[in-house]
């Protein structure tokens, strides 16, 4: 198909996007990105445009300390910015993934809630169309002191792969639209007037996490040095680890700027380079920090926020593979660090990246192998035999078992088993918890009968274990 036939589509989707009441922002966006699909741009970044980033290059979040001060003055004119427009679908909801019982029976909303009120801070959440009406209400519920500002991710029409026209779903029409990544903060920000909103109440730095990583807390020292070094943005990067391999990765531009790869934007040819930890040693923790002033200046001058594409190929019904073949235009808010000039990044301890993605990752904070801080942010426990470790316990479960949330409760419905002195847990099979049950060391259960088997309560468990 040329280019001229398939942009005849664009007027389909203007049209779509139109009814839908979206922006005229957000639909110059999306037709900015959509002539670039049509054109048949990919988004790819190639090793040859970009080099890596040196470890003497990152400033290091231990070192600086001497900052906090100043970042404890800056908290009034702060904001925490929160992104809970995902849903749990990896761990089988359909609701609000910040809405699951994480820790110590409260959800990851409420004890974000808590963090920002330990602060004194303001509290803004970037809800999506799938989770705005569950959190408003969950909210209402809670009831906390302070009521967190919200606003809407705005969303882009999937396009069909055949043909490059909107796609359509008659049966389920919420199908034919998909979240076009964080990388929306931004102009969902401006389009909703939350900016203008708060930088009227003289709040100019904005601290952006996942409702899901309850170690990102609002850090006084890393605020301290933002605000007085007067960057217009700054990342959080971690230093990779073979777990890490698809992590988005930090490196430098030909023209002296910083940029992010997604592993969606590398070339399968180069997926060896990407995942090589001492070429690209940093990654983007999706820890966030942005000058508000700053970003305002760049809307106005730009008019629009337009980040690197990322064209990810899917179904257009998830859940059926048989569906059409969509493509989704996505941006990822780190990639902002492109358009800043002067933006940095700053190398920050394990312990501000705990994500929960998977079950794994839920059972892992649930037990006593995580705890918090006096900050209220989660951290390993300091009393653990991984205290002195950079990286967290490695958990294997079935997912046959344990892949689903209301499958991992039902096997251990009697309590968490202690995993503070507990390095690594894989379990094979169908296996249940009774209470008060001690894993320690590297731990390996497996169940090969079809039938159940049962830790009894009370037990210790050390290395490999066959029932």
């Amino acid at each position: 198909m040329g280019v001229g036939t398939a942009m005849k589509h664009l007027s389909s989707f203007i049209s779509k996007m139109e009814k839908e009441g979206l922006s005229p922002m957000v639909i110059d966006t999306f037709s900015y990105y959509y002539k670039k699909v049509v054109e048949g741009e990919t988004g790819l970044v190639f090793d040859r445009d970009i080099d890596p980033v040196h470890k003497d290059e990152i400033k290091d979040a231990n070192n600086l300390g001497s900052w906090t001060a100043a970042g404890k003055k800056a908290f009034k004119h702060a904001v925490r910015i929160t992104l809970n427009g995902g849903l749990g679908t990896s761990m089988g909801l359909t609701g609000p993934k910040s809405l699951i019982k994480v820790k110590d029976g409260k959800t990851f909303l409420e004890i974000i809630l808590q963090q920002a009120e330990h602060c004194n801070v303001k509290l803004a959440l970037m809800n999506s169309f799938s989770t705005h009406e569950d959190t408003l209400l969950a909210l209402s519920k809670i009831d906390p002191p302070g009521f967190p500002l919200v606003f809407l991710q705005h969303k882009f029409p999937k396009i069909l792969q055949e043909g490059l026209s909107p796609a359509t779903w008659p049966k389920k029409p919420e199908l034919e639209w998909n979240p076009p990544g964080h990388g929306d903060v931004y102009t969902a920000l401006y389009t909703s007037g939350m900016l203008k909103t708060l930088l009227d109440e003289e709040i100019t730095y904005a601290f952006i996490s996942n409702s899901d990583n309850l170690g990102a807390g609002m850090d006084a020292s890393l605020l301290g040095y933002f605000s007085e070094n007067k960057f217009p943005f700054m990342m959080e990067v971690a230093q990779k680890t073979p777990a890490d391999l698809k992590g988005g990765h930090l490196a430098r531009q030909k023209n002296g700027r910083l940029i992010l790869r997604e592993v969606a934007q590398c070339h399968e040819n180069e997926l060896s380079a990407f995942e090589d930890i001492r070429r690209y040693r940093f990654f983007n923790t999706n820890n966030i920090w942005i000058n508000l002033k700053f970003l305002n200046d760049l809307i106005k001058k730009e008019k629009t926020i337009r980040l690197p594409m990322i064209l990810n190929p899917k179904t257009l019904d998830p859940r059926n593979e048989r569906s059409p073949g969509v493509f989704q235009v996505e941006t990822a808010m780190g990639a902002a660090i492109s358009l800043f000039e002067g933006a940095t990044a700053v190398k920050v301890p394990r312990s501000r990246f705990f994500p929960v993605k998977k079950c794994n990752d839920l059972l892992a904070v649930r037990s006593d192998c995580f705890v918090f801080s006096k900050e209220k942010n989660l951290m390993v426990n300091p009393a653990g035999i991984l205290k002195n470790k950079s990286d967290t316990i490695k958990i294997d479960l079935d997912p046959k078992y344990y892949g689903k949330i209301d499958l991992l409760e039902e096997r251990f419905k009697d309590g968490v088993p202690s995993l503070v002195d507990c390095e690594s847990l894989a379990i094979e099979g169908n296996v249940f918890f009774q209470k008060n049950v001690t894993l320690k060391g590297e731990v390996k259960i497996k169940n090969s009968k079809k039938s159940r088997a049962d830790i009894k309560e009370g037990s210790i468990i050390e290395g490999d274990l066959t029932l």
